[in-house]
C-alpha cells in the first residue's frame, strides 16, 4: 500500500428521514480542524434518496466537497447496500483519514466498511489529533471501563478510520452562501449479495429525551439516594425547564434510565448551565460535562473531585438545596 495516494479526509453525514443528524455535522467541524493542518479537503458522503438537497446544508457547515449517492435502494439503512457504496466512494477518492458518528447506524456500517478496506477501526474516540511528527492520526478513546485513556494510530494502512460520539466535538459555525463542490456519484449495487429486507419500519412513539441538547441540565449521582429522590429532582427541573440526566452510578442503581447517563460510558453534554446534584466527581464523569458553559456543584463531601472542575460549588445535602435553589432561580425569573 502506497500512503502517499491517499489524502483528504472523508465524513460519514449521517442522515435519517432526510435529516442530518448533528453527530454529522460535528464531525465535520473537527474534520476542517485537521484538515488544515494537513493542508486537505473535507469531503462530506450524503448517501439516501431524494437528499440531494441536502448538500448545500453539509457544505455551509464546512465541507468542502459533497459525494451524494442517490438511489431508491437506499432510502432506508441497508448494512449491506451502505457498506459497498462507501467502500466505492474510498476506492475512488481515497481519502486518508475516515470518520463515522458512532450512532446506532454508524456502529452497524464503520466496522464492516473498515474490514473491507483491510484496516483498523478506532470507536468511539473522545480526541482526534494529528502527530506533529508523523501527521499520522492519533485517536484516543476510553479503555478499561473509562480507568484508562488509550492513543490508537494506524501507521501501515489507509484510511485511518474512526468513530465518535455525538456530542465529543463542536459543529462550526454555519456559513450561509458558503462554495463546494457537489458531485453525484453513482454506485452499482451487487443485490446478490443483500440478504435482508425491510419489511416494516415501526418507530418508537415515547417521548425520547436527548440530554445531548439540553441547554440546562440537572444531573443526579450516587448521593441522591433513591429513585423516589430522582422523581423530586424531575419536580426542580421542571421549575427551571431543565432536563434530568445522571451519573453512571446513579444509572447501575437503577434510580434513572441508561439514556440519560452522562460521561465516557455514556453521553458527552455541553449545555449552559449543569447542575452535578450527589456526584463526587469521577474522571470518567467529569469527561462527559467538563465543557459546560457554568457548572453548580453540590455534594457533602467539600473534598469531592467535582468541585474542581465546578464554577459554584456548594457543601451540603444535594436533595434539600437542590430544591432551595429551583425555587430562588423561580422567584427571580418570575421578578423579571
Amino acid at each position: 500500500m502506497n500512503l502517499s495516494d491517499y489524502k483528504g479526509i472523508l465524513v460519514f453525514a449521517e442522515q435519517r428521514d432526510g435529516v442530518i443528524q448533528t453527530v454529522g455535522l460535528e464531525l465535520i467541524g473537527k474534520a476542517k480542524e485537521l484538515a488544515g493542518v494537513l493542508n486537505v479537503p473535507v469531503t462530506a458522503a450524503l448517501i439516501g434518496h431524494n437528499v440531494a438537497g441536502l448538500a448545500k446544508t453539509l457544505v455551509e457547515y464546512g465541507a468542502d466537497k459533497v459525494v451524494v449517492v442517490d438511489q431508491a435502494r437506499l432510502e432506508v439503512y441497508d448494512t449491506e447496500a451502505y457498506t459497498q457504496v462507501f467502500k466505492a466512494i474510498i476506492d475512488a477518492k481515497k481519502p486518508e483519514i475516515v470518520l463515522f458518528g458512532a450512532t446506532t447506524l454508524g456502529r452497524d456500517l464503520a466496522p464492516r466498511v473498515s474490514s473491507r478496506m483491510a484496516t483498523g477501526l478506532t470507536a468511539d474516540c473522545t480526541k482526534l489529533e494529528i502527530s506533529e511528527e508523523t501527521k499520522g492520526l492519533e485517536m484516543t478513546r476510553p479503555a478499561f471501563g473509562g480507568n484508562l485513556m488509550a492513543t490508537i494510530v494506524c501507521p501501515d494502512h489507509r484510511p485511518q478510520m474512526s468513530t465518535v460520539r455525538p456530542g465529543v466535538m463542536q459543529k462550526a459555525p454555519r456559513v450561509e452562501g458558503r462554495e463546494g463542490e457537489i458531485e453525484n456519484f453513482s454506485v452499482s449495487l451487487d443485490t446478490s449479495k443483500m440478504k435482508v429486507k425491510v419489511v416494516q419500519i415501526v418507530k418508537e412513539t415515547a417521548n425520547k429525551v436527548d440530554i445531548s441538547e439540553a441547554k440546562i441540565l440537572v444531573s443526579g449521582g450516587r448521593g441522591i439516594g433513591s429513585a423516589e429522590n430522582f422523581a423530586a429532582l424531575e419536580s426542580v427541573a421542571k421549575e427551571i425547564g431543565a432536563t434530568v440526566s445522571a451519573s453512571r452510578a446513579a444509572v447501575d442503581a437503577g434510580y434513572i434510565e441508561h439514556d440519560r447517563q452522562v460521561g465516557q460510558t455514556g453521553k458527552t453534554v455541553r449545555p449552559d448551565i449543569y447542575f452535578a446534584c450527589g456526584i463526587s466527581g469521577a474522571i470518567q464523569h467529569v469527561a462527559g460535562m467538563e465543557e459546560s458553559e457554568y457548572i453548580v456543584a453540590i455534594n457533602k463531601d467539600k473534598d469531592a473531585p467535582i468541585f474542581n472542575v465546578a464554577d459554584l460549588g456548594i457543601v451540603g445535602d444535594a436533595n434539600k438545596i437542590a430544591s432551595l435553589l429551583a425555587e430562588e432561580l423561580k422567584k427571580a425569573k418570575d421578578a423579571k
